[in-house]
């Protein structure tokens, strides 16, 4: 284990500030084992200040002197160092994403709902029961916000989207996917979801730099039908269909997962259903629950209206009550 040490009482005890980009500096910062035992409520700063000295003297590693002292049990602490490698992999993996998506030119006007464009004529007159609640994605907790602007790759998709709608030529491409849409058409949103998702399956699978000369570019519905698409491509049509069919957008998200068997990103489509959260995903070639996927560590999620971090909560021997 690592060596670590605190520069005072201020600092273990200052609190981060709120907002997720603020949340996420704070928490991935706030990285040495010591601090994270007190901001986490497992030992008091004093706590802290007496296995540093014992540290000092000794020379051991810290964790394990708050193990040899009781204070902390051996999966505690190694639940504790699994959350925070998780979260440094969920930062490290939004950033990729992010940055790929970022432009000189700011997103600041919220997106336009090009997909409702796509609307089948009796699927405007639908009405699908409110959700009481959405359940969290892969057991993860989330932060939710409003600020698309580092999104740019995901805005950019819907403005070429939009521009793709007005061109004559591809008209032939919307007209098709509306006639194999209408025969979809269904009071179940469960039922409709994995008729979209065994559909958009069929596509061609082609990754971007192969595709477009690029290490990732989001592809719009008309792109990715003419021409196939990586994982977020299949994701974005089946979201794009399914508004075709009327779901509404707060049904739906574009997720990036991490895949723990490949230890890969991938970008899946989660729709919440009458039967719950449900996973379209091109791996899978039918309609998954989230519920029955353990492979897939959430990192963050996305809509056209907002987007959501996704954090792993850590567990503590504290018994607590569930609102769930």
């Amino acid at each position: 284990m690592t060596k670590t040490c605190v520069n005072n009482d201020e600092d273990i005890q200052k609190k981060p500030k709120s907002g997720i980009f603020s949340y996420l500096n704070s928490t991935l910062y706030k990285h040495k084992i010591g601090e994270l035992l007190v901001i986490h409520g497992y030992i008091s700063p004093l706590e802290l200040r007496h296995a540093l000295k014992i540290q000092k003297a000794t020379n051991k590693p810290l964790g394990q002197i708050v193990v040899e002292l009781n204070l902390i049990n051996k999966y505690q602490l190694m639940t504790l160092l699994t959350g925070q490698r998780v979260l440094r992999l969920a930062a490290a993996s939004m950033l990729y994403f992010c940055s790929l998506g970022i432009s000189k030119k700011s997103h600041a006007e919220p997106i336009k709902d090009i997909p409702a464009k796509v609307l089948l004529a009796s699927a405007g007159n639908m009405h699908f029961s409110e959700m009481n609640g959405y359940p969290s994605l892969f057991g993860a907790n989330e932060k939710r916000s409003e600020n698309l602007k580092a999104f740019t790759k995901w805005s950019d998709m819907f403005i070429r989207f939009e521009r793709e709608m007005l061109r004559p030529s591809q008209n032939k491409v919307i007209i098709d996917l509306k006639a194999e849409l209408a025969a979809y058409q269904s009071d179940s949103i469960h039922e409709m979801a994995a008729k979209v998702n065994a559909m958009m399956n069929k596509q061609k699978y082609i990754v971007d730099s192969q595709n477009w000369g690029k290490s990732d570019y989001w592809a719009t519905p008309i792109e990715f039908l003419t021409r196939g698409g990586d994982c977020e491509d299949f994701a974005i049509a089946k979201y794009v269909a399914l508004r075709a069919l009327g779901v509404p957008e707060e049904r739906m998200r574009i997720a990036i997962v991490q895949d723990m068997k490949k230890n890969i990103p991938h970008a899946i489509l989660i729709v919440y259903s009458e039967r719950g959260a449900q996973v379209l995903d091109n791996q899978i070639k039918e309609l998954r629950s989230a519920s029955a996927i353990s492979h897939y560590k959430p990192i963050f999620s996305i809509n056209r209206t907002a987007w959501w971090l996704h954090t792993k909560p850590v567990k503590t021997n504290t018994i607590v009550a569930s609102a769930e």
